[in-house]
């Protein structure tokens, strides 16, 4: 993490000096603009799958590009947020001239008082500081919700999909290469969730017990009051994935659970082994008796 960091001061203190001189130029605003690469563009939306039914919010917006881009290729609608209005004015009449003003606007606001509840998906180029100030209202969003960034990750809360791009033109942060980061906002699991399952010929009681930090989850699983093997599993949005291997009936069964998150329970399947010729697959549905609350790492407050 120490060595993340560290490129990160790097990187910033680069983007400072080398994009000072295309700072707001007209407006409130006072974060430098530097224009994300086309090709950075381009795989910033592929990496987040943008399609027709998603909303993109893109915090920053500059020249409107990450937007007009969804919009044109990709048939999204949405919108951006900045505070230099002469950007804002180049991005409204870039988008007229796309042809997609009815699907890509563009707006004067603090990127911080901005709503992001419609988004599916959330763009951003802004410095780390920036990203762990919008962390915490990320993470309340909707299961599911990607969120790329291009060169400046967001802390100890790990991408779930990084990428590096060969860029001969950009010449600031790290001249010739950029990084790309994307994030599923998790669903909140941490507390005590319980089943019921009729596996080998009678019924059985399932507790787990989940903590939860960011996207990766740990804790234990009780089959009929008997703690199971379990290992840690990583959420993908609200999709759920994890196995057990409890000894019933002398011998080791393994279960292995898929499900989505949605209102206080778990609904999905478990394909059962080792305790019948031949696996089965079950439906599983778990309801969650007791909260928990998801960790957010040391930097939870907004940096270092």
């Amino acid at each position: 993490m120490n060595l993340m960091m560290n490129r990160w001061k790097a990187l910033a203190a680069a983007l400072t000096l080398v994009a000072a001189p295309v700072a707001s130029q007209e407006g409130q605003g006072d974060v430098v603009y530097v224009p994300t690469p086309q090709i950075v563009v381009d795989e910033m939306l592929n990496m987040a799958k943008v399609g027709p039914k998603d909303f993109l919010i893109d915090l920053g917006s500059g020249d409107g590009r990450i937007v007009i881009t969804a919009a044109k290729k990709h048939g999204a609608r949405g919108f951006g947020v900045d505070l230099d209005r002469y950007l804002l004015k180049l991005a409204n009449a870039g988008a007229q001239k796309e042809g997609v003003s009815d699907r890509a606007k563009f707006v004067e606001e603090n990127l911080f008082n901005t709503d992001l509840t419609q988004a599916t998906v959330i763009t951003t180029y802004l410095l780390p500081e920036m990203n762990l100030k919008l962390r915490p209202k990320i993470l309340a969003l909707k299961p599911g919700t990607r969120v790329v960034a291009h060169d400046y990750h967001m802390g100890e809360w790990s991408a779930d999909q990084e990428r590096v791009l060969i860029v001969p033109e950009k010449t600031v942060g790290d001249p010739g290469k950029s990084y790309i980061y994307l994030w599923l906002v998790p669903a909140r699991v941490a507390g005590v969730w319980e089943s019921r399952l009729a596996a080998g010929g009678e019924a059985r009681q399932y507790a787990f017990y989940f903590d939860q930090e960011f996207q990766e989850v740990s804790g234990k699983v009780t089959v009929n009051g008997r703690q199971a093997k379990f290992s840690r599993f990583r959420l993908a949005g609200d999709a759920v994935n994890f196995v057990i291997t409890a000894n019933l009936g002398g011998k080791p069964v393994s279960h292995r659970f898929n499900g989505r998150v949605k209102d206080g329970t778990i609904e999905g399947n478990v394909t059962v082994t080792g305790d019948a010729p031949g696996p089965r697959v079950i439906p599983w549905t778990a309801t969650q008796s007791a909260h928990g609350e998801m960790k957010m790492g040391n930097d939870a407050a907004g940096g270092r």
